[in-house]
């Protein structure tokens, strides 16, 4: 039985680097609330798209000093030149369609805020169900999407979110602690933490 003071191998993903061993037990599956710290989610998952995760992990600190640690009230105000700024950025993941999304994604949920609503009331309305879930075996067992990624995509879209398909969304969902996907022989599996900090 692994104990705290224990090195912690045999996981899901990561074991071996230490920035991922980092996510994998502090973050991944652990319940995520706040708008600040679900838009970031939200816009990292966008750009990890077609990339390896440990790519944008790598490049976190750069993406939240780039996007002014995802306020999304100072990000819905970025303009062109912030556009040319970020395409100049070599520290992020230079993609235009991806940057004119988080941008739309910010004035989206700026807007979902002057409706009343917040980010994390229609991300956690999606909460699957899990009574009497049994943990994957494997990751062939964990589905790309769900009937619940697939509406959080859908109402996203529907509010103005772009790169939130439904596979982006169940990612996302994961990355959030909506869902914990972590491997039943994983040992992080089923142990008690506190949600991720909000930020």
């Amino acid at each position: 039985m692994t104990t705290p003071d224990a090195p912690v191998t045999g996981r899901c993903f990561g074991d071996g680097n230490p920035l991922y061993e980092q996510y994998h037990d502090e973050e991944w599956g652990r319940p995520v609330h706040g708008e600040h710290a679900l838009f970031e989610r939200l816009a990292l998952e966008a750009f990890q798209s077609g990339l390896a995760w440990i790519t944008i992990l790598r490049k976190r600190p750069a993406f939240r000093a780039a996007f002014a640690d995802f306020d999304p009230e100072v990000v819905a105000a970025f303009d062109d030149d912030d556009v040319a700024r970020l395409l100049a950025d070599a520290g992020i993941v230079r993609n235009r369609a991806k940057i004119d999304a988080t941008i739309a994604n910010a004035r989206a949920l700026r807007d979902l805020h002057a409706s009343g609503r917040t980010l994390d009331e229609v991300v956690w309305s999606h909460a699957p169900d899990r009574t009497g879930h049994v943990r994957p075996a494997t990751w062939a067992d964990v589905p790309a999407q769900t009937p619940e990624s697939r509406a959080l995509a859908s109402e996203l879209k529907a509010l103005g979110f772009r790169f939130v398909g439904p596979v982006t969304a169940y990612a996302a969902m994961q990355a959030c602690g909506v869902v914990d996907d972590h491997l039943a022989s994983c040992p992080i599996a089923g142990r008690s933490a506190p949600a991720a900090p909000t930020r």
